[in-house]
């Protein structure tokens, strides 16, 4: 059971190893891009190419008695956008196992790779757990650690931590019986709440690091955003200005403008804005950019 790439990685590990995927259930195809076609889950087109039966229902428990009818050993669920509940949670012979992309009990919950590199966490991971019917609460199987590369966007560590959750999913399966589960520790735990547009609304008041980690954490998506001379303008990547103070300004002030990139005021020094994108237009390096745009010292970013 699983919908996006991230699952996908894990059901073609799988499958390459050689264990039986009896059957895929993924999530109902959805509209998609300026045309509303419809377009299959990432997780639909690997198990088509591989001649395995998908089913699509709107939940899990619309199809208990197909899978029941399979007697499975294992349910597998990496990503599947719901929560089970016990009619589906009771149908494996061993376990529900699930991959999630953190270092549980931290950061439950919709959204662990966004938030640990917003949050500036220098390391995660991915824990493999028996599924039960909270949110991520289930006992711990196996986990493997990861460092939160300085560098890494939210899109880089998604694709790392997914090759990481298929082979400790594998890992997991082939040594089931000798893993002895271990109970989370629930005061220990933390929440990684679903991510809204809104979520990449650029405070220019916050610390250079506190933007630069939201810049990485929102990249791909939601990706972060200011405003200037009244256009939305998404952040891609920025560099924290080393200097030996602040300079006097207001945050959001524009306070230099050359071919190294657009240099702004934070909280507490400056950033230099190297990668942009205009509403409408195509992300570009902040020198291209500024051959089309014209951005002025003196001027602001603001947050709406």
């Amino acid at each position: 059971m699983g919908t996006p790439e991230f699952a996908a990685v894990s059901l073609k590990a799988v499958c390459e190893a050689g264990i039986k995927v009896s059957a895929v259930v993924t999530q109902p195809d959805r509209p998609q891009g300026r045309g509303n076609l419809m377009i299959p889950s990432a997780v639909k087109r690997v198990a088509l190419d591989c001649g395995m039966p998908v089913f699509q229902p709107r939940r899990a428990e619309e199809i208990v008695d197909e899978l029941e009818a399979m007697a499975p050993d294992f349910i597998l669920v990496v990503a599947f956008g719901q929560i089970l509940r016990s009619s589906v949670l009771d149908i494996p012979r061993k376990c529900c196992i699930n991959v999630h992309a953190s270092l549980l009990p931290a950061y439950r919950g919709a959204s662990p790779i966004n938030r640990a590199i917003i949050n500036g966490e220098m390391e995660t991971g991915v824990t493999t757990m028996a599924l039960d019917e909270g949110m991520d609460t289930g006992d711990i199987l196996l986990v493997e650690k990861t460092a939160i590369l300085p560098e890494d966007t939210a899109s880089e560590l998604h694709d790392r931590l997914a090759e990481s959750g298929a082979r400790l999913l594998i890992e997991t399966i082939l040594n089931f019986d000798s893993i002895t589960p271990l109970k989370q520790d629930s005061s220990r735990a933390t929440i990684a709440a679903k991510l809204t547009k809104d979520s990449g609304r650029l405070d220019w008041s916050k610390s250079g690091t506190e933007i630069r980690n939201l810049i990485r954490g929102c990249n791909p998506w939601p990706s972060a955003f200011t405003f200037h001379q009244g256009k939305m303008v998404k952040i891609w990547e920025a560099r924290i200005k080393e200097s030996g103070r602040a300079p006097i300004a207001e945050p959001g002030d524009i306070l230099r403008v050359d071919s190294a990139g657009i240099e702004v005021a934070v909280g507490d020094g400056s950033v230099v804005v190297t990668e942009i994108q205009r509403e409408g237009k195509k992300r570009m390096p902040a020198c291209e950019y500024l051959r089309g745009c014209t951005v002025c010292e003196g001027e602001k970013f603001d947050r709406n």
